[in-house]
């Protein structure tokens, strides 16, 4: 568990922030400049705070009140940048064990064995760095972070170098880290499909203020922290499970508590958890239940509030078995419309909308 409790000025910036993280992943979201790389630098020690304490798995690293502030060598944290940082005259394996071989016996948590297999660089122990790819290089930099038996781990964007099938090879590894080596996770992105992908909780922080933290599901479905988020992401993140597939037309079902949705096919076995992520302007409304329609995804809900952004858009908050599903319609439908709280209506979604980037497979990261 990270405890931290922190206060810098660096010119005309400053920083404050406050909160608690638990197991699993932390992802410390916002924009650039916002304040996400200095507080995690802050806990590793590479930054002293102007005042306030940080707390990591019960044990102090620093207090500006006792004037305790340990040296990042002594706190047991392992830090993953974004770019790799290998030491390029050493082979994979000299890499992994750079951060072992300080630790006294006593105190290694982490084989190298354990490692290699979850990481899958078994090929590459007897290489160097020159010779690997892009994500190969993230996944030894991951294995030495994790081999020095850190108490946290500190991510800060390690896939925002990497493209989109670097990425896409990276994700899984990173995504059981937590649970398999028993690990919290600090993870610094603004990629959103990473959040989606990877995290437990999610802390929004802006101008070196912490806005708000929760469940992923809660933040990102709600319209208050829109702007942080970004409004072309505005929407509702709903938990899953992957009840049925239908080969013949390549579609997946997803089950929650407000229906059922079809999506296009997922690679997962039945009964995976997922998150599915609906943007607001997919989401149409109907009075009553539409016949001969093409749209395959057809939900009942409970209009709960109705509110103009402007003069061209409103949003309107429904309530689907009790999940939140927004919808952001033209002023105009709402004007035709009518919408009220309490107002039953169906809300539509067509399949196409929902991108494979936006269902994301948790089986890994969720306890089995």
């Amino acid at each position: 568990m990270l405890e931290i409790d922190v206060a810098r000025r660096q010119g005309d910036f400053s920083l404050d922030v406050a909160f608690t993280a638990g197991s699993g992943v932390t992802a410390l979201f916002g924009r650039s400049g916002s304040g996400k790389t200095s507080l995690i630098n802050m806990v590793a020690g590479l930054s002293r705070p102007d005042r306030g304490r940080i707390v990591v798995d019960g044990k102090v690293l620093f207090d500006s009140q006792s004037g305790l502030d340990l040296p990042p060598e002594a706190r047991r944290l392992g830090y993953v940048f974004q770019e790799h940082r290998l030491f390029p005259h050493l082979s994979v394996r000299d890499n992994l064990w750079f951060g072992t071989k300080r630790l006294p016996v006593a105190e290694r948590r982490v084989s190298l064995d354990h490692v290699v297999s979850v990481l899958g660089i078994g090929h590459l122990l007897d290489r160097r760095p020159t010779g690997l790819s892009g994500g190969e290089k993230q996944r030894v930099a991951i294995g030495r972070a994790l081999l020095a038996s850190p108490r946290i781990l500190l991510m800060d964007e390690p896939l925002a170098s990497l493209d989109a099938a670097r990425k896409s090879e990276l994700l899984p590894f990173i995504a059981g880290l937590s649970r398999q080596f028993d690990i919290p996770i600090v993870y610094v992105s603004h990629s959103m499909e990473e959040v989606l992908r990877l995290a437990d909780t999610l802390a929004l922080i802006d101008a070196g203020r912490l806005v708000a933290i929760g469940p992923v599901e809660d933040l990102l479905s709600s319209p208050a922290y829109a702007p942080l988020t970004g409004h072309g992401e505005a929407g509702s993140v709903l938990a899953a499970t992957l009840s049925a597939d239908e080969a013949e037309f390549s579609i997946s079902t997803l089950s929650f508590p407000g229906g059922t949705l079809k999506v296009g096919r997922i690679a997962s076995p039945p009964g995976s958890p997922v998150r599915v992520r609906i943007h607001a302007h997919d989401v149409a409304i109907a009075l009553f239940p539409p016949v001969g329609l093409s749209v395959r995804n057809q939900l009942p809900a409970i209009v709960r509030s109705v509110t103009p952004i402007d003069s061209y858009l409103t949003d309107v908050m429904l309530d689907c078995g009790g999940c939140p599903l927004w919808s952001r319609i033209t002023t105009e439908a709402q004007s035709e419309l009518s919408l009220k709280p309490g107002m039953a209506v169906t809300a539509l979604i067509k399949s196409l909308t929902i991108a494979r980037g936006d269902v994301a497979d948790r089986s890994d990261i969720l306890p089995g």
